[in-house]
Formats: structure tokens, sequence, C-alpha cells
């Protein structure tokens, strides 16, 4: 079948250098009779004029090939339409295709996507902006706010590691208040993870029980005082084990609201956007997203099962925690 195909790219994004790679992923499509037609963006929020200007071409697919933050804005301009989303993995992370088990390379990539469909996923919104994969408030926020893009694109993931640990002594945790469907929560904390889909970052599933197609949002709320609790955070959230840690808090909600003692940064889709307060709240079967039915599964499926190291966590939890600052 022939599809009419706009696709964005970043030529800034991690590994858009390589224009033979992507005209040879291009190719794969033309070779299958698809119509694809390539458009370079030229600054931020020009890729959310590009997709809207293809939603009105009526195109039948619009590709983001970029890094997360280009997917995102694609994402702005196709929300609440037909029109579907893929993905060619350009970026940095590429977290949206590791989290549907694409392959990281593009032309294995377009040749997995020939065999896709569209599907309806719910999108999260933060204020007016929709995202695909999740927000932060807080401390992951704040890292993205002040790293040099230049780093960014020169080192890639090593330059957000890098540049967090730097940060990380600088955070104190800040009294917030969060209502969500309702329901008010106080506590001061480090950082808050709204998850629409499980992936963070590329490895590490914070809000584990996510899912694209429940109509909610996964709330993650981090405690502490200080960054001194990250050790303790971090295995919690690896071995899943966030009923035994009193300074992790899991939620969902329809709908949630952020006030803090002091503004703090906000981030969707790992790109900086505005800061506290802030009100999220998910918008059903909202983008239609392009994908072969194996990467849907992956995507909707439950997360897999964690052994059952209980005993041995509680025993590590008393053991090792440290006392919060109330």
């Amino acid at each position: 079948m022939s599809h009419n195909v706009q696709v964005i790219l970043n030529p800034h994004a991690g590994n858009a250098g390589d224009r033979a790679v992507i005209e040879a992923a291009l190719t794969v499509w033309r070779n299958h009779g698809w119509r694809v037609a390539l458009h370079p963006t030229h600054g931020p929020g020009h890729a959310i004029v590009l997709a809207q200007q293809a939603v009105s071409a009526g195109a039948d697919l619009v590709v983001a090939a970029g890094g997360d933050g280009t997917v995102n804005e694609v994402v702005n301009g196709l929300a609440n339409t037909q029109t579907a989303l893929a993905v060619l993995p350009v970026g940095t992370g590429n977290v949206w295709i590791r989290e549907t088990g694409l392959p990281l390379q593009p032309v294995e990539a377009a040749l997995r996507l020939l065999e896709g469909q569209p599907y309806a996923l719910d999108l999260g919104v933060a204020g007016d902006r929709y995202f695909l994969l999740m927000a932060g408030i807080g401390f992951d926020a704040d890292v993205i706010r002040y790293l040099d893009p230049a780093a960014k694109r020169r080192l890639g993931m090593v330059a957000y590691v890098t540049h967090a640990i730097a940060r990380a002594r600088q955070v104190r945790g800040t009294p917030v208040r969060l209502v969500l469907d309702g329901r008010p929560v106080k506590g001061r904390v480090l950082q808050v993870v709204v998850g629409n889909s499980r992936l963070y970052g590329g490895f590490l599933q914070i809000a584990h029980q996510a899912s694209p197609i429940d109509g909610l949002l996964d709330v993650v709320v981090i405690k502490g005082g200080d960054m001194r609790v990250a050790p303790l955070h971090l295995l919690s959230i690896l071995l899943r084990r966030y009923h035994f840690n009193p300074d992790l808090d899991y939620y969902r909600a329809r709908e949630l609201t952020l006030t803090a003692g002091s503004p703090l940064e906000v981030q969707v889709d790992g790109d900086a956007l505005c800061r506290t307060p802030v009100t999220f709240r998910v918008v059903p079967r909202a983008l239609q997203a392009w994908l072969p039915a194996d990467a849907y599964q992956r995507l909707v499926g439950p997360p897999p099962v964690m052994s059952g190291l209980d005993a041995a966590w509680r025993r590590l939890r008393s053991r090792f925690a440290p006392r919060t600052t109330p």
C-alpha cells in the first residue's frame, strides 16, 4: 500500500550528520511504493509547524527523525488528528525507540516500520504542552535546564550523567503540594516523575506500571532532604520495591496540580518546559502511533515480573535507610 509520508529531520540531532544512513532509510520506504518527502527543521518549535502542515496536506504518516525532543514537537503537531506518528532513531537517547523495542539503526527501523499500522495512544499534557513519554519536576528538570547543548551534542548521555553528578551536591528537598484527582498530598521532594509510558532516560522504569492506553498518568514522588538518599532510591526503583521505601510514593491519576515552596523546573520528554506551579492531565487516545504489532504489545503489555526479593530488601532497608529531614 502506498503512503504519503512526511519526514521531519532535526539536522542537529545526535546522529543526523550521517545523511547517507538517513537517505538509505528513506529509500527502503520509497522502494516499497511509499511517497516520501524530507523536511529539515530550522530551529526550536519548527517541527510542530511542519507536522501541522503535513496534517493539512493530507499526510498519512509523519516521521520524526531526531531525538526525543523532536518526537515531542511532532507529537504536539499531530495530537488529536488522524495522521500517525512514526520515529527514526537519529537522537542521543532515543527513549521512544527503546520503549517500543524497535532497532536503534535507522535502516533496520525503517524496515520494521513497513510492518506498522496505527494504534491510538494516550498523551499527557503539562500546561498546554503534550508529552508522549513522561514529565519530570525537580532535580532532573534542573539538570536538563542548565545542561550545555554543545556538551550534549558532543558527549551524548555522558553529558547528562556528569552534569547531574555536579549539580547533585546543590540539591535540597523542596516542600510541595500535589492535588491528584482532588486528593491533596504534601511532602519534601527531590523529584516527581509523571509517566505516560514506563521507560525513563532509556534504561530505568521509574513509572513501571504506566501504560499509554489506560487513561491515567502514573506519578512517582521521590522524597528526601538531599541527594544522600539517592542510592537507596535508585535501588528501590531498580528492584521495584517502592512499598518498602517510605520516601517513594506511587500514585495514578487523570489530573494533578503541583505547587512548590519555591519554583521547581519542569521538563517534558527530556526538554525544559517551565517552572511550577503546573497542572498535568491525560488525554485518552489523542495520538495515532505507527508501530509493528509486537512493538505495540511491548509498549502496552504488563511490565516484566521481578523475582521475590522482599525479605532481603526489608533487611537492607532497615539497615541502611538514612533519616530524612522533616
